[in-house]
């Protein structure tokens, strides 16, 4: 059974699928020592390379890992910035084959739920619009918002790149008595910026934006900012079922690796504060 090379190379946790067919597109993937084309299908006998490293059957036949990451502000999504700022991957764990591949986009100034695997073909169709996989966000926003601005918010608005719009919005508590109001509001794509756009068209400044669900899956109440958690088979199987992909029977997710983000982590800030506070007095002694 032959399958498309971009395919195969997501599957390999190598990148998504549309990143795959650039990559085939700039003849940086070889099939048997041939400069591949796009299009083209191979078999598990044929020789893959990329960037002329070979692509391994043990990569082609890993497990489905997916993290969840409680991103904070300041972080940016990509792998590295010329200008030297905090990316989300630097505190993501090592993978022993292919590479952690983020699913979907957060800006700078956005924090919350961020999901990342090494399958390629699981990122692709969680971000494909043709899928419809919800984003919630919360949003508070600063300025008057009427019931006549949520309708308009629902039902579509213009903006530079077409239409855009809110399939659910729910209004929360105002923050004492300012202008400041939260919203949950519910979003099917994944434009650049979209959320605060779409309150922007209105007049209306967001002052706060932060992501509490991708698809099925919402941010774990108990994962501190800046800490991730690799997800159990149960919540795995959910995401792919979610894009029509068939249920894993196994993955590499170990309990004392998935406490790493509340336990070690919480361990670790305590240790820091018990050397700060020895530091201190040790320091106070010497000045007595």
């Amino acid at each position: 059974m032959s399958e498309k090379l971009q395919k195969v190379l997501a599957n390999a946790g190598i990148g998504s699928r549309r990143e795959m067919e650039r990559w085939i597109e700039q003849g940086r993937v070889s099939v048997n020592g041939a400069i591949a084309t796009l299009g083209a299908r191979v078999e598990t006998s044929d020789a893959i390379k990329v960037d002329g490293n070979p692509v391994t059957n043990e990569q082609a036949s890993q497990f489905c890992r997916v993290l969840m990451y409680n991103k904070p502000e300041g972080e940016i999504c990509s792998r590295k910035d010329p200008e030297g700022r905090r990316t989300v991957f630097e505190r993501l764990p090592n993978i022993n084959h292919g590479r952690w591949i983020s699913i979907g986009r957060l800006d700078i100034n956005t924090s919350g739920l961020l999901l990342f695997t090494n399958d390629g073909e699981l990122a692709n169709r969680l971000m494909h619009p043709r899928n419809v996989v919800d984003r919630e966000y919360a949003v508070r926003v600063f300025g008057e918002v009427t019931e006549d601005m949520l309708k308009t918010l629902k039902k579509g608005v213009m903006l530079e790149d077409g239409e855009a719009k809110f399939n659910e919005i729910k209004r929360r508590n105002r923050d004492d008595e300012s202008m400041n109001q939260w919203f949950n509001v519910t979003i099917a794509e994944g434009r650049n910026r979209e959320v605060r756009r779409i309150w922007e068209s209105q007049e209306v400044q967001v002052s706060r934006l932060m992501r509490v669900r991708y698809g099925p899956l919402e941010l774990k109440s108990r994962l501190p900012i800046g800490a991730w958690v690799e997800l159990e088979l149960p919540d795995i199987n959910q995401l792919r079922k979610s894009v029509h992909l068939p249920p894993e029977t196994q993955t590499k997710f170990h309990k004392e690796q998935g406490k790493l983000d509340h336990v070690r982590l919480s361990r670790m800030r305590r240790s820091i504060q018990k050397h700060k506070q020895r530091t201190q007095k040790g320091s106070e002694n010497n000045k007595k």
